[in-house]
């Protein structure tokens, strides 16, 4: 016998959120910001990621209003950028990640640090009002907050700081959520990864669901 089940994509979307609303805590959420916490328990398939989000009053409203503007998506693995959809995007803004560049290797090495973090040395000259998405490497994140501590490096619009994993993924959210340089959206603990930061900018990206 054939299995039973909805095959109706859109079907499938509206109750797929439907569910969540339903059984996620969403009321510790402005209206701003509950739909991009809704696409990120979308994204992980997790009603309960909604009790580790942290994010500062101002990001939503922060990161749509530089979108909306232009500004670049700077994305610290491949996984994230060539998640992020371009239509949803409001000004056909540029998606660019710098991890495969040729520079890279020789600068992570001189740096004494991970591929990640050194290509994040590529930002500078793009990183003023930019939305910076990082969901794969702790060490990107770190390097982020240690380029922002001098007071000459540009400042992004804000950060969805979500990296994954079981070595410097919690400190450095903490860090970031602890004394923001910009306004800043992490998963805190060792949850993330780059859906779940896709998810984060898709949404607000656009209020389509």
């Amino acid at each position: 016998m054939p299995h039973t089940y909805e095959t109706d994509g859109a079907r499938i979307y509206a109750e797929s959120f439907a569910t969540i609303r339903a059984e996620a805590d969403l009321s510790p959420f402005t209206p701003d910001e509950e739909p991009v916490v809704v696409r990120m328990i979308h994204a992980a398939g997790l009603v309960g990621l909604e009790r580790d989000v942290r994010l500062t009053p101002d990001f939503a409203q922060a990161a749509r209003a530089a979108l909306e503007a232009g500004a670049p998506i700077l994305c610290d693995a491949r996984m994230v950028s060539e998640g992020i959809t371009r239509p949803r995007l409001p000004a056909a803004n540029e998606v660019i990640c710098t991890l495969q560049d040729a520079r890279v290797p020789d600068l992570a090495k001189r740096m004494g640090n991970t591929r990640s973090a050194a290509a994040l040395e590529l930002w500078r000259d793009r990183l003023e009002g930019a939305v910076v998405a990082i969901g794969n490497a702790p060490t990107a994140l770190f390097h982020l907050l240690d380029m922002l501590e001098d007071p000459a490096c540009p400042r992004p619009a804000a950060i969805v700081g979500c990296p994954v994993g079981f070595v410097g993924a919690a400190e450095a959210k903490a860090a970031l959520i602890a004394d923001p340089p910009a306004p800043a959206l992490v998963v805190a603990g060792r949850l993330g990864g780059s859906a779940i930061t896709v998810a984060a900018i898709n949404a607000l990206a656009s209020r389509k669901e």
